[in-house]
């Protein structure tokens, strides 16, 4: 039985390498390729793949909240989150998202298609590397994340956000998201003051620090 594949990653040599790798797999297709969240969250409607392969960081739409606009789209399809980040908070996020499994990006091809495999069959896939995060989570000994990003803004302002730190004006981001010019200013203005930052270049360094966006 074959299982088709999304590969959602912003650099396209990364892509191209993996699809490469996992076409030599009997039985994986890679159906659609997307460039960024946006284009993710249309290619998983498009083309019906069975898996997405998501990278994190992500332009328009991180992949944390691609992730969970697809799977409200459609429930049926598996995420596997491909990511260099190790940090609890992206592995805590991406599960709560709805992600099936989380990979880091240094894994070997032979874990990833054991992920895929396991994913296809509606099981949960964690990289080894990343397990005791999880597990310390589960007892009570995860960190506490007072100031983060995904439990401090809605998953709007996050969005909003990600858009003012990649450099877009408010109309562009009201354009973008479909919304009012002065309701995207509330968004802005809201997150500002839960964050206590006053300034777009504030702003800016902390979505980068929070790995909404990256340099």
């Amino acid at each position: 039985m074959e299982t088709r594949l999304l590969l959602c990653d912003d650099h396209k040599l990364f892509r191209e390498g993996l699809k490469t790798l996992l076409e030599k797999r009997p039985g994986l297709r890679v159906v659609a390729e997307a460039a960024d969240g946006p284009g993710a969250v249309a290619a998983s409607l498009e083309s019906r793949p069975d898996v997405v392969i998501m990278d994190i960081s992500m332009p328009r739409l991180n992949g944390i909240e691609a992730t969970r606009k697809i799977l409200e789209l459609r429930p049926d399809c598996r995420v596997i989150v491909l990511s260099m980040h190790s940090d609890r908070r992206f592995v805590k996020e991406a599960l709560k998202a709805g992600a099936s499994a989380y990979l880091l990006k240094d894994s070997a091809c032979d874990e990833l298609c054991a992920a895929v495999a396991a994913v296809a069959e509606g099981k949960t896939y964690l990289s080894p590397a990343i397990a005791h995060i999880v597990v310390a989570e589960c007892v009570g000994r995860g960190s506490r994340d007072d100031g983060a990003a995904f439990s401090v803004l809605s998953a709007r302002e996050r969005e909003v956000l990600q858009l003012l730190a990649e450099g877009r004006s408010t109309k562009q981001i009201a354009l973008h998201l479909r919304l009012s010019v002065k309701t995207v200013e509330t968004h802005r203005m809201q997150t500002m003051r839960k964050l206590d930052i006053h300034s777009i270049a504030g702003l800016t360094k902390y979505a980068i620090q929070e790995g909404l966006v990256s340099l």
